[in-house]
């Protein structure tokens, strides 16, 4: 029976803190919430989060890339990147558990603010700390349920499918994304890669 297994290691291209502690990386993601906290996420700027912190504006550069990266990083950095993700036995169960997890963290009021200030900074040229721990955990998900001979979806799928349209919910959405929202979309893309295996095996 398979175990429980971490995402992928991070990959060499993602932003290091170049030899700077954990504590100091705390340091600025509370200054961060707490900024956010009392002024509102439109008025947060770099230099304030730095001074904040008692960090230079050009270490936060370096870490995150800019607002966008340190907002999305810190609305999920409780979610370590390598814990042990879910292996129920099937990939349906997995990824129910898996989005269960990330909306009840992402609603949180505080990290959904940080992610709505993310998104409406974010300029697209750049993948952010968030998007690629995602993309590793689903690939992660779906080579495991590989592994167990069960026909999926892509990695890209996943995050297309299922973390997309909870990601837009809680950004541009009013209501809480309830726990089993997001079974339709993942069931859907389930049912498609199931087909297209079905369809292989008879060519």
């Amino acid at each position: 029976m398979n175990t429980a297994v971490p995402s992928a290691v991070p990959s060499s291209s993602a932003k290091r803190p170049g030899g700077r502690s954990a504590q100091v990386q705390a340091q600025v993601r509370a200054a961060l919430e707490e900024l956010v906290a009392e002024q509102g996420r439109e008025r947060v700027t770099v230099p304030a989060v730095a001074e904040r912190a008692g960090v230079s504006a050009s270490s936060i550069y370096r870490r995150w890339g800019d607002l966008s990266g340190l907002l999305a990083e810190t609305a999920t950095h409780r979610l370590d990147p390598d814990r042990p993700l879910p292996d129920t036995g099937t990939l349906r169960a997995d990824l129910a558990a898996w989005a269960r997890e990330l909306i009840e963290h992402l609603a949180k009021p505080c990290n959904t603010s940080l992610l709505k200030a993310a998104a409406a900074l974010a300029n697209g040229d750049e993948d952010t700390d968030c998007l690629r721990n995602r993309r590793r955990e689903a690939l992660a998900l779906v080579e495991q349920a590989r592994a167990r001979g069960e026909a999926t979806p892509t990695a890209e799928q996943v995050i297309d499918h299922l973390i997309a349209p909870i990601v837009f919910r809680l950004v541009f959405g009013g209501s809480r994304c309830a726990g089993s929202w997001g079974s339709g979309w993942w069931g859907s893309c389930l049912r498609s890669a199931s087909e297209r295996h079905a369809h292989a095996s008879h060519v």
